[in-house]
């Protein structure tokens, strides 16, 4: 499966294999679902509950396409440690520091030298 969006990752349920991608919609899933803004959902999740995980796996699936109930993810069998994984990818995509790397690698893709390397002159 190739992933072609930043936030994006898979993750294995059901011996099947799903993408799962950080939307806008996803978010707003997860604010309604855990309460409360962005800046009070990214504390919450930084000690979840299995409850949360579930949750925020749930919007990321559905995010990635999935047609999957929460009720029908609750009875899935699902990896713990694979699932805080593939939720920690999709999330540090976004991360400040993740995206200014990623934005410097596209530049410099564009325009050699522009890293600060120098280019051969032909002379």
């Amino acid at each position: 499966m190739t992933m072609k969006f930043p936030g994006e990752t898979e993750i294995t349920i059901n011996g099947e294999k799903h993408k799962l991608r950080l939307t806008l919609g996803a978010l707003a899933e997860m604010e309604e679902a855990l309460g409360g803004d962005f800046a009070s959902l990214s504390e919450r999740l930084k000690s979840p509950r299995v409850a949360d995980l579930l949750i925020v796996l749930h919007a990321l699936l559905v995010g990635g396409g999935a047609k999957l109930t929460l009720e029908l993810l609750k009875a899935s069998d699902v990896d713990f440690a694979a699932a805080a994984e593939a939720i920690g990818k999709a999330f540090r995509a976004f991360d400040p520091e993740n995206m200014r790397a990623s934005q410097k690698k596209t530049e410099a893709a564009r325009c050699p030298g522009a890293s600060g390397s120098p280019r051969a002159s032909s002379s």
